[in-house]
């Protein structure tokens, strides 16, 4: 099969098209054919190895010291059941699946072996491909985060990067929860970052939202513009910061009177995405596509998540999707 490998750490162009041997599922596991994936900003973190702030000598360690550990990069996919394992009944050869390898990674390929009871789940008939191959990221690190912060219903939230994979899903997911959410993104986001449905959208090129009297019960930043320290005025009592793209300052911070920090990598459920492909499927959550690239061209996908103005989603189909 062909699959996309990392051969170094750098831009795009360590990437190379290759020839590697077809996975083979064992006992519980599952191959999928992808029909579609996602290169996302994990991807292009450990592709460049570009971590946050006093994260990279823990990073080469769980990565690669030279070069990625795991050569094939790719943490959600979409597509269908090509064979099955021993023991597996839950699915079948030809079922539509969404799948989210996460940290096991290998998504950039024509082929993937993923356990039948781990992050698996049937994709909806009504479902796109690219919107199947966009719902594991950030979707899955959103409802963790919310789920960490313990979200109720009718409380405040500010959401910094919303135009962004995991920022649009904390937006959406928020609301469905039933919260009141204030939104941050840049000028040319604005109407996208609107039609999610947030309450207030604040273009923070023309307004200071550190700044005003406004207080909110969980800021939840996920393009790292603010530290603990620097979100403790605009947070409520009992207010919570969720440091999503955070650093090592973010991972050792400490409570503030009834004030906290949430930090760290999100963890990964097959609940979580079970729940998403649900919200999906009845129009509550969509994750939002910058562009859609072909397999061939994926270094190019690549190349767009480093210039930092992707707006959700960068999707590389593998072949005609099917619906």
């Amino acid at each position: 099969m062909r699959a996309w490998v990392a051969r170094s750490y750098g831009g795009p162009e360590v990437l190379a098209l290759r020839e590697v041997k077809l996975p083979q599922p064992g006992p519980g596991e599952v191959l999928i054919r992808v029909e579609a994936t996602t290169v996302s900003s994990a991807d292009r973190r450990i592709r460049a190895l570009d971590l946050p702030a006093g994260m990279a000598l823990m990073g080469r360690l769980a990565l690669g010291l030279r070069r990625p550990r795991r050569a094939v990069l790719g943490v959600e996919l979409t597509g269908r059941i090509a064979a099955v394992g021993a023991g597996v009944t839950r699915f079948a050869p030809g079922d539509a699946v969404i799948a989210f390898p996460g940290f096991r990674q290998g998504a950039h390929a024509e082929f993937a072996v993923m356990p039948a009871a781990g992050m698996v789940v049937a994709r909806p008939a009504c479902m796109s491909v690219e919107t199947a191959a966009a719902l594991g990221f950030g979707g899955t690190t959103a409802r963790d985060y919310l789920r960490r912060a313990r979200l109720r219903e009718g409380e405040r939230v500010l959401v910094i990067g919303a135009s962004g994979t995991v920022g649009a899903a904390l937006v959406q997911l928020a609301i469905a929860a039933g919260a009141i959410v204030s939104a941050v993104t840049s000028t040319g986001n604005v109407a996208l970052v609107q039609g999610m449905g947030a309450a207030e959208v604040i273009d923070y090129t023309g307004r200071d939202y550190t700044a005003g009297p406004d207080r909110w019960d969980i800021v939840a930043d996920a393009a790292a513009a603010l530290s603990f320290r620097t979100a403790l005025p605009i947070l409520a009592e009992g207010g919570r910061y969720l440091a999503i793209a955070g650093g090592l300052g973010d991972l050792l911070a400490r409570r503030r009177g009834s004030r906290r920090p949430i930090a760290g990598p999100a963890a990964e459920r097959p609940d979580d995405l079970a729940a998403l492909a649900d919200l999906a499927a009845r129009g509550l959550f969509r994750p939002p596509i910058d562009a859609v690239f072909p397999f061939d061209a994926l270094p190019a996908a690549h190349a767009r998540a480093d210039t930092g103005r992707k707006r959700g989603s960068l999707v590389v189909l593998l072949e005609s999707p099917s619906r």
